[in-house]
């Protein structure tokens, strides 16, 4: 009997282990090669800030206006030699929230399948996430009608990733993940939409991980241009406020290296290539911006803020904001004497449906208690989806620092893929006048139109929620 005392000890201790080893070890493995990446500055001459901004007009109705994708469907329009697009959600779903949608995903896919069929010597790519086939549940028609085109359509490989929600993730991978998944055979309803899906699709998607990049590359006359931005071509994000910045020369060509890491772990083609003729540097620039991605976002957040001093304005208009090391910075900014304005989502609505609040408003309500300046976006169904931080300085200088990054460990701390486009230089510069522009309007509800509420509208008091706030936050039990 002892001996069998001892080798079930044993057992027990052999599993427990392999388990531990299945949760830490794919949440701190090395991200592949080329990601994180922090990209040289380089001259942005011709950088241009973009966004969709919704509010509501002197009657209480909604009014959009949108300038994202109108660029991206141009860069599609005018390339002869290359796209590659890095969308997350890319769907037609559009939600039970308050119409109307604009079809973005059917407006992007005719505009490659048309620039293709166009141009037969093009070279299309559109890297996805495998949310929009729901982890392999789901067959989706437009992916399968840019295949038939010669879109060459890559699924990023999620595996590759580390895990930001380990405690479900160390199950996922021996349990259920060699079971594969199958396409319209499920009895489980669609998250996403009409139609079946299987278990499977759902335990995939607890492991709350993604490639969130919303990128756009394409080359007009002789140079390669990107957009990088944090809007998706989804139908029901159409209505949502985003923000985005397009910028053509060298840190273009960065952007498309850290596509080709993506391609290459995710079993596309050959590296996307663009020979630009050796077009001259420009060396004087009223604005500079360099291509940051995954962990090296946090990065340039960070130093942005950390480098603000006492006179400096930073303004922060994000959807998401909870990162800790984040928050703690933008206290010290304030202790400092630096203004800080932050706007957040209330984090009320997603596609129709109601959402509690987390984890803006616990992060608000330390931020207020602090004395730091916050508002909320005045939402009614759409989500304000911007992630903006700006930075203006006494030293007449300013920073923008954009992209699909939320400020969450798991979109900053090297867990989700995301791109981001950092802009530093003069705040004459169109693009810096131009992001002021939109944050001073959406603060102060400038142009008859009411896009931001006080404080008080979405303040939540309780306690227990900021302390479960900080528990999802540091265990990845979350969707943010």
């Amino acid at each position: 009997m002892p001996e069998r005392s001892c080798f079930v000890r044993a057992l027990l201790t052999v599993l427990l282990l392999t388990a531990g080893q299945g949760c830490l070890c794919p949440a701190v493995k090395p991200l592949p090669s080329g990601l994180a990446c922090r990209g040289l500055f380089h001259p942005a001459p011709d950088a241009l800030f973009l966004r969709d901004r919704t509010g509501l007009d002197t009657a209480g109705d909604r009014v959009v206006e949108q300038q994202i994708f109108d660029c991206a469907l141009a860069l599609i329009r005018d390339a002869e030699q290359l796209v590659v697009a890095d969308l997350f959600l890319f769907q037609p779903f559009d939600g039970t929230g308050p119409a109307p949608h604009r079809p973005l995903c059917e407006e992007l896919t005719a505009a490659l399948i048309r620039r293709k069929r166009e141009v037969p010597s093009l070279r299309a790519i559109l890297i996805t996430d495998p949310v929009n086939t729901v982890y392999g549940g789901r067959n989706a028609p437009h992916l399968c009608r840019l295949r038939n085109a010669g879109v060459e359509v890559v699924i990023t490989d999620l595996t590759r990733l580390r895990d930001s929600n380990p405690l479900w993730s160390g199950l996922w991978h021996p349990l259920i993940r060699p079971w594969g998944n199958r396409a319209d055979a499920g009895w489980m309803p669609n998250p996403f939409g009409a139609g079946r899906v299987t278990l499977r699709s759902w335990l995939a998607l607890l492991n709350f991980k993604a490639n969130h990049r919303k990128v756009v590359i394409a080359d007009s006359g002789g140079e390669l241009r990107a957009l990088v931005t944090s809007a998706n071509p989804h139908d029901s994000s159409s209505a949502h406020t985003n923000v985005g910045l397009l910028f053509s020369g060298p840190a273009a060509h960065d952007a498309l290296a850290c596509e080709a890491a993506v391609l290459a772990f995710s079993g596309g083609a050959a590296a996307p290539e663009f020979n630009s003729g050796g077009k001259p540097a420009v060396v004087e620039s009223p604005a500079w911006v360099a291509v940051v991605t995954e962990d090296a976002v946090a990065e340039a957040a960070e130093e942005l803020i950390g480098g603000a001093g006492c006179g400096d304005m930073l303004d922060l208009v994000m959807f998401y904001l909870a990162d800790r090391r984040i928050v703690h910075a933008l206290l010290a900014a304030a202790r400092r004497g630096v203004t800080v304005r932050v706007l957040l989502d209330p984090n009320r609505d997603a596609f129709g449906r109601q959402k509690n609040g987390m984890p803006n408003r616990q992060t608000a309500r330390e931020l207020v208690r602090a004395g730091v300046q916050v508002r909320w976006a005045e939402t009614r169904g759409e989500q304000m989806h911007a992630k903006l931080l700006l930075r203006r300085s006494v030293s007449d200088t300013a920073d923008l620092l954009l992209g699909s990054a939320n400020f969450t460990r798991r979109n900053l701390r090297g867990y989700n893929l995301e791109t981001d486009a950092w802009l530093s230089g003069s705040p004459d510069a169109p693009a810096f006048a131009a992001a002021t522009a939109f944050v001073e309007t959406l603060w102060e509800n400038r142009g008859g139109r009411r896009f931001s509420t006080g404080y008080d509208a979405f303040r939540d008091d309780s306690r227990l929620r900021v302390i479960l706030a900080r528990i999802q936050e540091a265990t990845g039990l979350c969707t943010w």
